[in-house]
């Protein structure tokens, strides 16, 4: 399914956030052309009457200022460096950023601001800007996330539909540790019947560990009304069989029971100690003591 990209300024590039382990999201593009099932912003684009269903993901902002923007945001001499999340509601990687490297700009920025940043993507195009994570990693600290829920072939071709392979995620983890970059696997969502299989799970932790991850963490499906409409849907015609136990599970609630969301978390947490995923990276990049003056040139 072709995108359209509509080229829009934005009048802000940093987005508080509340709820959540961070405080400041950062996010170049809105819409996603990933087109998850299960993704939680068609949640958001119901409440702001867009477009959850198979339509979103086809129409995609661009905003074409956004790098300007964040550096003049973290020049403010009310900006206190702290963490930005890029990638909280959209892909960083997706497709356009081929084109428009405008995620490439904001790290420049951020690197350049000595800012701390975590990326969040399945997309392996995050390894292109291997040479900027590293000078943002001698400034701050930096960690890139790579969604990787399943290794099954069948539920990651139903469930995200316009991802790269995981497999292809994989190789871009070894490349960012390899490099010294702090990278490691979110397995999210896991899918309860589907992808919360023991020997699933065991499968995607072995593949983290062997590509070298540095961290492993997971969460489980999270359905609010947009959200939950299009995965059931998408649901009953993949998987019929389990609609009845979703809609039993779900009942009138976003989340999974806490003791089921629990019983999976642990069950990740036994194969991540087995396979002792940490952070074993030879040579790990890390901030550096601040030298004043500075004198950058940071490469788009």
């Amino acid at each position: 399914m072709k995108a359209e990209y509509r080229e829009e300024p934005c009048r802000s590039a940093l987005n508080r956030v509340k709820g959540m382990g961070f405080s400041w999201s950062l996010n170049p593009y809105m819409g996603c052309a990933h087109r998850c099932t299960f993704c939680y912003v068609r949640a958001f684009e119901r409440r702001a009457d867009r477009p959850a269903d198979d339509r979103y993901g086809t129409s995609l902002r661009v905003k074409t200022n956004v790098v300007e923007m964040l550096r003049a945001e973290l020049a403010r001499p009310s900006w206190k460096r702290e963490l930005v999340a890029i990638g909280a509601a959209t892909d960083p990687y997706q497709p356009a950023e081929a084109t428009y490297r405008l995620t490439r700009g904001c790290l420049a920025a951020l690197a350049h601001a000595r800012n701390p940043f975590g990326i969040v993507t399945r997309a392996p195009l995050v390894a292109r800007d291997l040479d900027l994570l590293q000078e943002a990693s001698r400034r701050a600290e930096v960690s890139v996330s790579f969604s990787i829920p399943t290794l099954d072939e069948a539920i990651w071709r139903a469930t995200e539909p316009g991802t790269p392979h995981p497999r292809q995620r994989l190789r871009a983890v070894t490349a960012l540790v390899d490099g010294g970059i702090h990278a490691g696997v979110g397995m999210a969502p896991l899918l309860p019947g589907l992808s919360d299989d023991p020997q699933k799970i065991r499968d995607v932790v072995r593949a983290a560990r062997e590509a070298g991850a540095t961290f492993l963490w997971a969460n489980t499906l999270y359905l609010k009304p947009g959200t939950r409409e299009h995965f059931l849907e998408h649901l009953a015609r993949d998987w019929p069989e389990h609609l009845p136990v979703y809609e039993q599970m779900y009942h009138g609630r976003a989340y999974l029971p806490r003791e089921k969301t629990q019983e999976i978390k642990d069950r990740v947490s036994r194969f991540r100690k087995q396979y002792a995923i940490e952070d074993r990276r030879p040579h790990a990049i890390r901030p550096e003591p601040v030298a004043e003056p500075e004198q950058t040139s940071l490469a788009l």
